[in-house]
């Protein structure tokens, strides 16, 4: 059973989440529903912060002038080490080493995309080793693209936050303190997607934003080809390492994090909670695009405890209908904030991933899907039955059950720090990795 913290924590907060969710049903109309808002008041923010203090560097980018949606990129300090494959031959055969380690002294890295000092490759000694790996913690990237041989291209992993569509943001401390998990232990390059909120903007405006997203991922991809079909590159000036020349064609329009370590040709979608409809969602979307968000491919996703449910209740409705933290009688109010009035259907194909008017693309054409559930969460059986309908078609959807664990329990702030949020993260690399790795460095486990 959940620890008593956390059943008291959990009383607290559904207190609190049904006062606002009761009072934005009376006030639908609060702000401006043109442009939107990402964020509440009440969710605690982290700044965006370009120095690898923790070995992740991160930005925000809005993306869209039309509209609030935005998004925050997680920049993980691997991508300054050059992939160096090396083989040797011991007693046992050939032993392989996909990617040097930041302890490896003998490789030479970029520590500062600002500066274009290298550790001395020469030195052995401690005291250079510490420097180097005190002046990356101390540098920022200050949005200048690296020497072409220095990149390392990172698969990229779009990440949607919790919150019941009307809550929570990219931004936020805790979905910001996730995310550098997941960048780290899966070694990528995450994009949390800041979409619009309910009810200032209702289905499908979250939705459209996360393909809003892919669009402009693909767009980027694009113009930096352009600009090399030109001939031309982005490069530092060596007398000022303040400044850079940007001369080829679309140059000024690339985001230069993507441009120099992205690979959207291994793309995978993480949703959590109704994140997790929102990624299916784009997932079904980017299916039936086929080519025209190429290169971009969407090779897996992740849906971590999805927010789904039904006019039909499931066995864990009826019996953890007043479970911890977010109970169905508060899903059921974030639906009808989140759905056009006229629309309200708990068998809406939002919502429910197996009602049968769902539409294209059939199942099987489906990307490969990791399903998270909790024990003590009333959303898993629908979770689980949408992955046993996957795997009915011959799509691989393996299903992670944490016993003991609540919904959210390793996306929520008090429970980011247990030994099952971190085993959670660790158990999701091991399964993604098998579809971003590149042929010659796979991870063995």
């Amino acid at each position: 059973m959940p620890s008593v913290s956390v059943k008291l924590y959990s009383l607290f907060f559904k207190l609190i989440l049904k006062r606002r969710l009761q009072n934005r049903i009376q006030n639908p109309n609060l702000t401006d529903t043109s442009f939107g808002v990402t964020s509440r008041p009440e969710d605690t923010t982290a700044p965006a912060n370009p120095v690898f203090t923790d070995g992740v560097a991160t930005k925000d980018i809005h993306i869209d002038p039309s509209s609030s949606l935005s998004i925050r990129i997680f920049l993980p300090d691997s991508c300054l080490v050059k992939p160096d494959v090396r083989t040797k031959r011991s007693g046992s055969g050939l032993e392989s080493r996909s990617f040097p380690s930041n302890s490896d002294n003998r490789i030479p890295r970029r520590y500062s995309y600002g500066s274009p000092e290298t550790c001395n490759v020469a030195s052995t000694q401690g005291n250079r080793r510490n420097s180097c790996s005190m002046e990356l913690e101390s540098c920022a990237y200050r949005g200048y693209t690296p020497f072409t041989h220095k990149c390392r291209k990172l698969p990229l992993m779009v990440q949607f936050h919790g919150g019941g569509f009307v809550a929570g943001s990219c931004d936020s401390v805790a979905n910001d303190f996730f995310c550098r998990r997941i960048a780290k232990v899966c070694d990528v390059i995450v994009v949390a997607v800041g979409y619009r909120l309910a009810p200032e903007n209702r289905y499908p405006a979250a939705f459209e934003d996360g393909m809003r997203v892919l669009h402009w991922l693909a767009k980027q991809v694009n113009l930096a080809e352009c600009g090399k079909s030109f001939g031309k590159k982005v490069e530092l000036r060596k007398a000022d390492v303040q400044g850079h020349v940007v001369d080829a064609f679309g140059a000024s329009l690339v985001e230069p994090w993507l441009a120099a370590h992205g690979d959207p040709s291994r793309c995978v979608l993480l949703g959590v909670s109704c994140g997790g409809n929102i990624a299916d969602y784009v997932a079904r979307k980017s299916v039936e695009s086929g080519t025209l968000l190429s290169p971009l491919k969407v090779v897996a996703q992740v849906l971590m405890y999805p927010f789904f449910i039904g006019n039909a209740p499931t066995r864990s409705e009826i019996k953890l209908s007043n479970s911890y933290f977010f109970d169905k009688s508060m899903g059921i109010l974030a639906w009808r904030l989140f759905l056009p009035e006229d629309e309200f259907n708990l068998d809406h194909p939002a919502a429910n991933p197996l009602t049968p008017n769902r539409g294209a693309p059939p199942l099987k054409q489906m990307p490969p899907t990791l399903t998270v559930v909790a024990e003590h969460d009333w959303m898993r059986d629908r979770a689980i039955a949408y992955a046993q309908e996957l795997k009915k078609v011959n799509v691989d959807a393996p299903v992670l059950d944490y016993k003991d664990c609540v919904h959210e329990f390793a996306t929520l702030d008090m429970l980011l720090r247990t030994p099952e949020a971190q085993a959670c993260a660790e158990d999701i690399a091991i399964w993604v990795k098998k579809y971003i790795s590149l042929r010659g460095h796979e991870f063995s486990y």
